[in-house]
């Protein structure tokens, strides 16, 4: 379904010959400085699309798969070299009528514009949004609307110290030690020898030394054990909230209705 050409929305659509050949993209609108309608556009050919070639559009529509002109691409590929320069004058504007074989706009009765149209006696083209000095009808009063958005990151803090330092504590230990000692016991032996030694009675007493071992105690200090401070990197989600303004659009009629967009 074709649609009314905008020139704001033909920059970058694709150009589309009779034949269904893509000529390149749209570089640039140019508007007849009579009606301000757009009458020329450049389309970029050539290898990166560093050249730009005018073609009319006159009898061209616009359609969702891009710009549908009337000339085909060898008439593109021949057309005059002009620089897009943002205005066509009128020598350059009839070079380009008499290559594609298109009669020029009238706006007068000897096929020329009168000076009110022509602006200083010029007959050009002038590119859309460019040096004409004017708005376009189509570059309505537009309003921006902002807002305030969190920007969150992170910096590096001091948070605290930590010190690590050693005291003394007393405690109890218990050890079991084996410990060995001496007992006395009587040993009877009979003698079967009556006479062999001399025999008396009397009393008597003989003296045995007993030993035995007990704990002792003493200490040695020796190191078991080496501590020392070292950080690591935690990392861990936080959820951090903030208050943003932002504008909104108002639509007020005269009978003083509000409507919030």
């Amino acid at each position: 379904m074709a649609k009314t050409m905008q020139p704001q929305e033909l920059i970058d659509s694709a150009v589309v010959d009779p034949t269904g050949n893509k000529l390149g993209k749209v570089g640039n609108v140019y508007l007849a400085d009579a009606t301000r309608q757009p009458e020329w556009i450049t389309v970029k050919t050539g290898l990166f699309g560093t050249k730009e070639s005018f073609v009319p559009l006159s009898g061209a529509h616009a359609d969702q798969d891009g710009v549908h002109v009337r000339v085909d691409k060898d008439a593109v590929t021949d057309a005059p070299r002009i620089e897009a320069d943002g205005h066509l004058s009128a020598e350059e504007s009839a070079r380009l009528y008499r290559h594609y074989g298109l009669p020029m706009p009238r706006t007068s009765p000897d096929g020329r514009m009168d000076d009110r149209a022509r602006g200083r006696g010029d007959t050009g083209r002038t590119r859309a949004g460019t040096e004409s000095g004017r708005k376009h009808p189509d570059a309505e009063p537009a309003m921006t609307r902002s807002e305030e958005r969190l920007n969150v990151g992170t910096e590096q803090v001091e948070t605290g110290h930590v010190r690590l330092r050693k005291y003394v504590v007393t405690e109890e230990q218990q050890v079991t030690v084996p410990v060995s000692h001496e007992e006395v016991r009587v040993e009877r032996e009979p003698i079967t020898k009556p006479g062999g030694e001399p025999a008396e009675i009397a009393e008597d007493e003989q003296d045995v030394v007993l030993h035995a071992e007990k704990p002792v105690v003493n200490k040695e200090t020796v190191a078991v054990e080496r501590a020392r401070l070292k950080t690591e990197t935690v990392t861990e989600d936080q959820t951090v909230s903030g208050k943003v303004r932002k504008e909104q659009f108002e639509v007020t009629d005269d009978e003083g209705k509000h409507r919030k967009s």
